[in-house]
């Protein structure tokens, strides 16, 4: 008998995915997890029902929401990293040494603990002596910070249910407060393909284009994400992200990419026309 796990993308698309075997499958305090073995993407991590990651292309979400930044600002020493409980943003992180310190937040600990034992290949370097693991509310965590990082990823799952606290005009205005007066900040800003994504999508971006002086959107092409086309958002106090890319220096590091390039990096910030016109309706 096939096994297949199925994502809703709208109430009419889909996306199905053969399944060999399940690894793993609880109920927490906050959401359902899932971990499947499948022969085209390998492990696959599902919370409420949403594909997360896979193992054959979580790369390309990872290296596209930490190098940009990173070859952008030439002094990130603290990193402040919300959700991303799997590990593979950490994982980017620690491969640079000017990192001192990886501040964690992640709500739920049983997603830690089930990546720890079904996908070590992301959480391989959750126990690096930089990374503190903090198990509570990100808005609750962030709320009294002022001027203390460089650098807050926002790898939050979509705008719905648990997250939802993630995509408002507080929580932007705290990760502001808590950013040096260089800082950036970048989240994942879902698809702009299909409405309910695209309404969400600007929502976002308007509140963050209201708080932050520059605001841009880039984007990449994820297979198992909604459409294959997921956007992400870099906010700065200062830095431009493509005007201020440092290639060289970041280039002179030899961090080995799969899908990140210098050269990649200018283009991700060149938008369709159609995309152009949404962001430019909320701005």
């Amino acid at each position: 008998m096939d096994l297949w796990f199925s994502e809703n993308h709208t109430p009419d698309v889909k996306l199905s995915v053969r399944v060999d075997k399940q690894l793993f499958s609880r109920v927490s305090e906050y959401q359902r997890i899932d971990i499947f073995e499948t022969p085209e993407f390998g492990r696959v991590l599902a919370l409420d029902g949403n594909i997360m990651l896979t193992e054959r292309d979580e790369f390309i979400y990872n290296e596209m929401i930490v190098h940009v930044p990173m070859s952008v600002h030439p002094n990130i020493k603290k990193v402040l990293v919300i959700g991303a409980g799997d590990g593979g943003v950490v994982k980017e992180l620690t491969r640079y040494s000017q990192i001192k310190l990886i501040d964690l937040v992640e709500m739920d600990p049983m997603v830690v603990d089930a990546c720890r034992q079904y996908l070590p290949g992301n959480a391989c370097q959750l126990d690096d002596e930089r990374v503190e693991i903090h198990y509570e509310n990100a808005l609750k965590f962030m709320r009294h910070l002022e001027d203390k990082y460089d650098l807050i990823i926002v790898d939050s799952n979509d705008p719905y249910g648990p997250s939802e606290g993630l995509f408002t005009k507080e929580f932007y205005g705290n990760c502001y407060k808590a950013l040096k007066s260089d800082g950036i900040m970048v989240n994942q800003q879902g698809s702009p393909f299909y409405k309910q994504d695209a309404d969400a999508m600007q929502r976002s971006h308007k509140r963050i284009a209201n708080t932050f002086p520059i605001s841009r959107v880039y984007q990449a092409h994820i297979p198992t994400y909604a459409a294959g086309y997921w956007l992400f958002g870099f906010a700065s106090k200062k830095y431009h992200p493509v005007d201020d890319l440092d290639a060289t220096r970041w280039n002179d590091l030899h961090l080995r990419c799969k899908y990140y390039t210098t050269r990649l990096h200018k283009g991700a910030f060149y938008l369709p026309a159609f995309l152009e016109e949404m962001l430019e309706e909320v701005e």
